[in-house]
């Protein structure tokens, strides 16, 4: 569905043959859609409902998998308040602990007055 989607149809995602001939020896997730569950969390979770992307640095540190378990955990480094912007570390670990991302997100967090 993502290579559809984000028309990224590198075969080392979609063609498990093509896929087991490279250094990976398998399809590998894209690393993008691994990133978007970050945009997930900040959106969702922290800073929540409102939050402005200003930016995200990423690096990909090592594959993910076809049916791993992704966890991203995002922790605050930096807040400036009189601006409303925060500085999270985030990162991407897989079942085992490893882990796969990890950037920084910059943040423009607002108060929303009336969500209905």
């Amino acid at each position: 569905l993502f290579a559809h989607v984000s028309t990224d149809k590198n075969p080392i995602h979609i063609d498990e043959r093509y896929a087991a001939l490279t250094p990976f020896g398998g399809r590998v997730a894209h690393g993008i859609m691994v990133a978007s569950m970050i945009s997930a969390v900040l959106g969702n979770d922290l800073p929540g409902h409102g939050s402005i992307y200003l930016g995200q640095t990423l690096k990909f540190l090592a594959p993910v998998r076809i049916g791993d378990t992704i966890t991203v955990t995002v922790e605050v480094i930096s807040l400036r308040e009189d601006k409303h912007i925060v500085t999270l570390r985030t990162d991407c670990t897989n079942q085992e602990g490893a882990l796969v991302l990890t950037g920084e997100a910059t943040i423009k967090y607002v108060r929303v007055l009336d969500e209905r």
